[in-house]
C-alpha cells in the first residue's frame, strides 16, 4: 500500500523559514516525479515545485510556480526515500495546506497535507 505522509508544516512569522518533508512507503521515490501543492481556503490547488524522475533524460530537473521562484527549493533525499521542500522568505500569502504528490505513468498518489501558516 502506497503512503506519503507530510510533516513539518506549523505556524511561522513572515521572513520565516519551514521545510516540509514527505515520506513515502509503498513505492521508490527515485522512479517518480514527485510534486509539492498547496491549497489555500477557497482556493484551487495549485504547483508550487516538481522535480522530475531520474529515470527521464531531464531527471532531476526542477520547477517552480513563479509566487515561489527564489524562495523554495524542492529536494530528493533518496536514501530516505523522502522528498522535502525547503520554504525560505516565507509571506503571509505562502499560507495553505501542502500536499505532496507523487506521479508515473498512470500512478497518481497524494498524502494528507500539512498546514503551513505564516502570520505575525
Amino acid at each position: 500500500q502506497v503512503q506519503l505522509v507530510e510533516s513539518g508544516g506549523g505556524l511561522v512569522q513572515p521572513g520565516g523559514s519551514l521545510r516540509l518533508s514527505c515520506a513515502a512507503s509503498g513505492l521508490t521515490i527515485s522512479r517518480y516525479t514527485m510534486n509539492w501543492y498547496r491549497q489555500a481556503s477557497g482556493t484551487e490547488r495549485e504547483l508550487v515545485a516538481s522535480i522530475s524522475s531520474p529515470i527521464f533524460s531531464t531527471g532531476g530537473s526542477t520547477q517552480y510556480s513563479n509566487s515561489v521562484k527564489g524562495r523554495f527549493t524542492i529536494f530528493r533525499d533518496n536514501a530516505k526515500n523522502t522528498v522535502l521542500l525547503q520554504m525560505n522568505s516565507l509571506k503571509p500569502e505562502d499560507t495553505a495546506v501542502y500536499y505532496c504528490n507523487a506521479r508515473f505513468s498512470n500512478d497518481n498518489f497524494w498524502g494528507q497535507g500539512t498546514q503551513v501558516t505564516v502570520s505575525s
